[in-house]
């Protein structure tokens, strides 16, 4: 409320009637600020720790961006970026992550208002916290600094040029009282989340001198006080849209790519760079990704990102493209082992506009970011996340570093696309998809987002067809990959084997047994649920048609797969943790077998068998701990 009371304030689009409207159906004004719903909110916090962590990306894209494109005597960006921060984001990881990042970095355009009141939800700070925190940020390389007395304007001013004449970002502890002025809840926990009753406001208002009958009531001398702000901005626009015209006169190109960037349309013939494979080339998915970087990267050059102490593995960096220091402004992020730090200041340099981040961890680590994750599809952010080592095939490291449920997980997340590429070609249409979403020149017809390409560890083969048809395949979610004998003379498929990443090519060579056995069988490919979900009922029909057995083959649990499945079908997956062994020791052992499969598909067709399939007695049972 104070937000968007200080928003109604200064002008900023906010009405009157829209703070009466507070947390109700329908208002600008929910409960927690929403990038997109509300004017002047940038970034979507709640979720304690976030909005400091985004800051962070927020200056790094700051440093980033003026590197790029600032030149003498033309200094176009140029700002600074200041958070308000309670107690509670400060006691939370992913702050303390971030900060840690910001120091090494030595983001000095970074300026938090620490606003230490000494209180959170349950009570008092000192029943959880006692820890001396400017000494802390002092030891992330940050200059701190005291105000002592949160309605000394002057006070904090002065303390806010301090900070700006400092090169290290910068933290000022400001001593406020929550509930100020309210005669009973003043320094209470009382007054951090519920409102304050209606006798107490009354005798809050009479302790400032108002009159206690009158509901938001702003006189007029300060409405007209605070709408100083307008000219004001107004005036700041002006300045330099004046700067940019001068930049534009003498850097016309700079001054294309720079509106290009900030309006988000993507370069012309960017898709071109992609790379075709052929059959007989074998990558790794994480492999053809980091093709798709280094070629996308020299022609969409707003692309930025990293990796959280993995980038060898991820396979995330950048060719030439320098790396992100206190001293140089690179593409490649070292984020260190910071996964939800990494998420959210991903979403902050999203936030900022003019670049594209994408980053990058082991899927299994998701779940360490997975709050920021979810805020970014809430906020609608066009983020990128490379996440690896996508199933038990990544073999020796075991059931911790193998992730079964996390593609079930991350499929729940309303607005992210999750991409599991089955070979190089489709990975590479899941680096055009994930680009594509967020273009405002594209024609995908679907909301703003962020996109998840869930990747290998081992080499797959380069599928048959993939070449021709996962550009528009992957785009549109799912399609047909391989058709029955059957289809050849406008007949049916008696069996749809479905699937997704590197158990795609062993549902076709399980087709090939199939078909040798007199049963025609389709294979698609549905690497997109969500995608696939968007089209119109002919296409998913014509994809999986219906009173069509199918058997779904995937390397995670099971939730999730009777959607497409139904109920004539089968299941194929692993709801149980994973082993430790040679990743196609392990796959083999868990039945993701061409023989097996097809030995499936055969009872489904021929015996009826539905619903989940049990897993392999041997995989049932292995290498669970005992006790």
């Amino acid at each position: 409320m104070l937000l968007y009371s200080l928003l109604y304030l200064t002008g900023y689009g906010l009405e009157l009637e829209e703070l009466m409207a507070f947390r109700q159906w329908g208002s600008r004004t929910p409960g927690h600020p929403e990038y997109g719903l509300t004017p002047g909110v940038e970034a979507t916090t709640g979720p304690l720790g976030q909005g400091i962590s985004n800051a962070v990306g927020m200056a790094i894209a700051e440093r980033r961006l003026a590197a790029e494109f600032n030149r003498p005597g033309h200094d176009i960006v140029d700002h600074w970026t200041y958070v308000i921060a309670s107690d509670g984001d400060l006691q939370e990881g992913v702050a303390s992550e971030a900060c840690s990042l910001a120091g090494h970095l030595r983001l000095g355009k970074l300026i938090v208002l620490y606003d230490d009141n000494k209180i959170q939800l349950d009570g008092p700070t000192s029943m959880a916290w006692s820890e001396d925190v400017l000494a802390r940020f002092e030891a992330y390389r940050w200059q701190v600094d005291r105000v002592e007395d949160g309605t000394n304007v002057e006070a904090i001013a002065a303390a806010i040029e301090r900070a700006r004449a400092d090169d290290l970002p910068s933290l000022i502890a400001v001593r406020t009282h929550i509930g100020y002025g309210s005669p009973n809840k003043q320094d209470s926990h009382k007054a951090h989340g519920a409102p304050l009753g209606e006798e107490e406001v009354r005798l809050t208002k009479q302790a400032y001198g108002w009159d206690p009958d009158r509901h938001f009531y702003v006189p007029d001398d300060v409405l007209a006080h605070f709408r100083e702000a307008i000219p004001r901005g107004e005036q700041l626009v002006s300045v330099w849209e004046e700067r940019f015209a001068r930049y534009e006169r003498d850097y016309p190109d700079l001054a294309a790519e720079f509106r290009r960037r900030f309006a988000g349309r993507l370069p012309e013939g960017w898709g071109k760079a992609l790379r075709v494979y052929a059959v007989g080339e074998d990558f790794a998915t994480r492999q053809a990704s980091q093709h798709a970087i280094a070629a996308l990267a020299p022609v969409v050059p707003e692309l930025i990102g990293g990796s959280a102490d993995l980038s060898e593995s991820n396979l995330t960096d950048i060719p030439d493209g320098g790396v992100l220091t206190a001293d140089e402004a690179g593409r490649n992020i070292r984020f260190g082992v910071r996964e939800h730090a990494m998420g959210a200041a991903a979403n902050g340099i999203a936030y900022h506009g003019g670049l594209r981040p994408f980053v990058g961890t082991f899927l299994t680590f998701s779940d360490y970011m997975r709050g920021s994750v979810r805020l970014a599809a809430l906020a609608g952010l066009p983020v990128v996340y490379v996440w690896t080592h996508d199933s038990v095939g990544l073999g020796e490291d075991g059931p911790t570093h193998q992730p079964v449920e996390h593609l079930a997980a991350l499929r729940a997340i309303p607005n992210l696309w999750v991409v599991r590429p089955g070979d190089a070609n489709e990975t590479a249409a899941a680096w055009a998809l994930a680009l594509e979403r967020n273009a405002a020149d594209g024609d995908l017809d679907a909301p703003r987002g962020p996109v998840a390409l869930v990747l290998s560890r081992q080499k797959l083969p380069t599928l048959p067809g993939t070449a021709e048809l996962a550009r528009e395949g992957v785009r549109r979610g799912g399609y047909v990959l391989r058709r029955a004998s059957s289809e050849a003379n406008g007949g049916k498929p008696a069996l749809v084997l479905i699937a997704t990443g590197s158990e795609l090519h062993v549902a076709m060579a399980a087709a090939e047994r199939l078909e040798a056995d007199g049963i025609p069988t389709r294979v698609v490919s549905l690497p997109c649920w969500e995608r696939f979900e968007a089209q119109d009922a002919a296409y998913r029909d014509g994809v999986l048609p219906p009173g069509v057995p199918r058997v779904s083959v995937e390397a995670g649990v099971a939730l999730g797969w009777e959607r497409w499945v139904g109920e004539q079908g089968a299941i194929v997956a692993i709801d149980r943790f994973g082993a430790s062994a040679p990743g196609a020791t392990v796959l083999a052992k868990f039945g993701f077998t061409p023989e097996r499969i097809a030995e499936i598909g055969r009872r489904v067709v021929r015996d009826g068998l539905r619903g989940r399939v049990p897993m392999p007695p041997e995989a049932a049972e292995a290498h669970l701990p005992s006790h």
